[in-house]
């Protein structure tokens, strides 16, 4: 739950973020009181506990001064509770710069922060943050697992296939549309296998693994720029180590080599 500061604070994690980045010394969210990193702690709320110590949100919009910033993509080796809850900063901030005005009436919003909602100053009408449920799916045909390489990703990156729920669809009917769709097969076996919280700008990961069932390889150049099935020995430059992707990927290969 989200926390507005009301007394002094000797000691947090400060999480200042701007869009999808963060500010960082030293590899590190800055630590100490507010007053050491000249903040303004009556904007601060905290969004969690990280060993203990207070993680305390603040978006840039709200203070002055120049910073350096980092990608969230470039903190997947921090630890999972710690990335998180800079995650959850960043969807909040989201959040806040993006919910300004009432869809209903169009009204100012402002921050509740005993909801955790953006509230409209007239209607009253609570928004809360928009969480998009997105799909990700290793395909798996004996020795080899499905991977493909997306416009947005550079430097050769291949990864696993990915996609937005649509209105009335279950995850697994998901999981098989995206795959025929992006790559012209169909798989079966679909199973669930874990999920992870996409601060980009604000989606929920849930995560599968399946079997290749027919079809021959089609890709969708539309959406994809490669896909192939890769021997589980050759490899290409894969997702990095952090993301669910990667998991996907880690635990295709290793259930087949122990069962196989």
């Amino acid at each position: 739950m989200l926390k507005k500061s009301n007394q002094p604070i000797r000691e947090a994690y400060w999480c200042v973020v701007s869009g999808s980045e963060v500010w960082l010394e030293q590899d590190m969210l800055p630590k100490g009181s507010a007053i050491e990193h000249s903040l303004d702690v009556e904007q601060a709320i905290e969004v969690g506990r990280y060993q203990g110590i207070p993680v305390m949100w603040l978006n840039d919009a709200d203070l002055d001064g120049e910073r350096e910033w980092t990608s969230l993509r470039e903190l997947l080796h921090f630890p999972q509770e710690l990335f998180h809850l800079i995650s959850k900063a960043i969807q909040y901030g989201h959040m806040t710069q993006s919910m300004r005005f009432c869809p209903q009436c169009g009204g100012r919003n402002h921050l509740n922060h005993n909801q955790l909602a953006m509230q409209c100053q007239d209607c009253r009408t609570l928004h809360y943050p928009r969480i998009f449920p997105c799909i990700i799916v290793a395909v798996r045909k004996q020795q080899q697992i499905l991977l493909a390489q997306h416009n947005r990703h550079a430097g050769g990156m291949y990864t696993v296939i990915a996609g937005f729920l649509e209105v009335g669809e279950t995850l697994e009917e998901c999981v098989a549309r995206e795959v025929k769709e992006e790559t012209g097969v169909t798989v079966t076996n679909i199973r669930y296998f874990g999920s992870q919280p996409w601060a980009f700008p604000s989606s929920m990961m849930m995560a599968f693994l399946a079997d290749y069932h027919a079809g021959e390889l089609k890709p969708d150049y539309s959406e994809l720029k490669d896909a192939q099935w890769f021997d589980f020995e050759r490899l290409p430059l894969v997702a990095p180590v952090g993301t669910i992707a990667r998991q996907l990927i880690e635990e295709t290969i290793g259930v087949t080599q122990e069962t196989d």
